[in-house]
């Protein structure tokens, strides 16, 4: 390995730029995925029963904002759409999103993930300014086509960034540098709620969330596409140091030299492989769940305004930020003791990141009219989902680095299915947006998190797989030795 004073390079290590642009791409990305589920709560009523019955019923908080059912931007709701359909509308974005992560992963395998991630984000930063013409000009048809098309755009984000990482952050660093990359959809979180509230307030339009979104993504492209590079053998501005370093720690075959040959049947019949897609459905739907309908909870039963709305849904978020960057230390440090397998580290991380969130919506969802009670339960149970930053979403990374990118792929095609059938059987089940009703969907969420990850803890795995070396030259990398922890390299035949 490397010695400490090798590792000192003399000019900015790019890993690092990688990893903080990595971090913007997917702030960005769910900021233009998620703003909408704020946007629709000013763009289309939320049908309930009137304020006195449900007060008496204890199915609805009462309004303690205002006399009626007024709202803060009465003028602004221009769209009569059922909850049914406000359900199609949020979750169309991942009719597309499942299908372009397959070939999103394989086109960052075989050619690297810098133009895959960019090109996608070009497509959805252009489709999130022109949301508000769409949703206006023609109607909820128009507008589930175009963020079906959204979706379409970001479904290579995370292959081409796992590629990106497996090609670029050594084991020994991808518990931080994980943590930062992906946490940045956390940040996105909080964003497209907190200032997304604070735009429509100030701008008192909820078109804007779009516009700034969508042209934040268009300047971020601009440095992407002059920093970033698929591999440190063709990166400019790297130091040799830093390059030398790499090489010896990864040397991940380079995407745009000699191609992958993919193997498919091995993938297929991998236990660890199906132990993970298996939590990622888990995880994705309570994650999806939340992030998609927490802010019409938060209206239609709590009864926040638009700002108030903006800033507590997105709390979660900021401690689920927290944890993960936290929580990426504490693997890292756990791995550089030896004590722990890495199997046993993103076991134990998975657990917290589904049993936590859990039991913090179900605490939420019998917190009643408590305003306090209620946020502080979904924030903590949330915040708690922040570990499996380091845990599920670099497991694809350890079970097979050559292959990051179709890995990504195909646990996110699968996995992501949650997010096309989660907001439109909230939309069923809720057609009162009763108290009761919710919890009937949080309850629901609960058990599919504790279901997916008792199964994860059966057949996952973080050891890198036999077929991870069936390429068309030997692979040559770091690699934790899961069994006896020591480190070592794998020599080229």
């Amino acid at each position: 390995m490397p010695s400490n004073r090798q590792r000192s390079h003399d000019f900015i290590q790019q890993r690092y730029v990688l990893s903080t642009m990595g971090f913007m791409a997917l702030a960005i990305g769910y900021v233009q995925r998620f703003c909408l589920s704020l946007a629709i709560t000013e763009m289309a009523e939320q049908r309930h029963h009137t304020v006195r019955q449900d007060a008496n019923l204890g199915t609805v908080c009462p309004d303690v904002r205002s006399f009626g059912n007024s709202t803060l931007f009465k003028k602004e709701m221009e769209f009569d759409w059922d909850e049914k359909t406000q359900g199609l509308i949020l979750s169309s974005f991942f009719w597309g999103y499942v299908i372009t992560q397959m070939p999103g992963g394989m086109l960052a395998d075989l050619y690297g993930g810098k133009a895959t991630l960019g090109l996608g984000m070009l497509f959805s930063s252009i489709g999130t300014i022109i949301t508000p013409f769409v949703a206006r000009s023609y109607g909820p048809s128009e507008l589930i086509i175009l963020r079906l098309i959204i979706g379409l755009a970001q479904g290579p984000l995370y292959p081409a960034m796992s590629r990106l990482l497996a090609t670029w952050v050594p084991i020994e660093e991808r518990g931080r540098l994980g943590s930062l990359v992906f946490a940045g959809a956390q940040v996105g979180n909080v964003a497209s709620m907190q200032l997304g509230g604070f735009l429509m307030r100030y701008t008192n339009s909820w078109t804007s969330v779009f516009y700034a979104f969508g042209i934040f993504g268009i300047l971020w492209l601009m440095f992407w596409f002059v920093l970033i590079y698929n591999h440190p053998s063709r990166h400019p501005f790297i130091s040799a140091k830093e390059k030398e370093y790499l090489n010896t720690a990864i040397n991940a075959v380079d995407p745009e030299e000699g191609k992958l040959s993919i193997p498919w049947k091995s993938i297929a019949t991998s236990g660890p492989v199906w132990g993970l897609i298996i939590v990622q459905i888990g995880h994705d739907w309570g994650l999806f769940t939340i992030i998609t309908d927490l802010p019409k909870y938060m209206k239609s039963v709590l009864r926040f305004s638009v700002v108030e709305n903006g800033l507590l849904s997105g709390l979660p978020y900021i401690v689920m930020w927290l944890v993960a960057m936290g929580s990426g230390f504490i693997v890292d440090s756990m791995l550089s003791s030896k004590y722990f397998t890495v199997t046993c580290i993103r076991k134990t991380f998975v657990t917290i990141a589904s049993v936590g969130p859990a039991l913090g919506i179900i605490a939420a969802s019998y917190s009643g009219c408590d305003k306090v009670l209620a946020v502080t339960s979904f924030t903590i149970g949330m915040g708690l989902m922040g570990t499996f930053v380091p845990s599920l979403k670099v497991n694809a990374l350890d079970l097979s680095p050559n292959f990051a990118g179709t890995l990504m792929a195909i646990v996110g095609t699968i996995g992501c299915l949650s997010g096309v059938i989660a907001p439109y059987i909230v939309g069923v089940m809720v057609p009162n947006s009763s108290m009761e009703e919710w919890r009937d969907v949080f309850w629901l969420s609960a058990a599919i998190l504790i279901a997916t990850n008792l199964l994860f803890l059966q057949y996952g795995s973080g050891n890198v797989q036999p077929w991870n070396e069936k390429t068309n030259r030997q692979y040559k990398s770091s690699d934790i030795n899961n069994e006896n922890n020591t480190t070592s390299i794998l020599k080229p035949l």
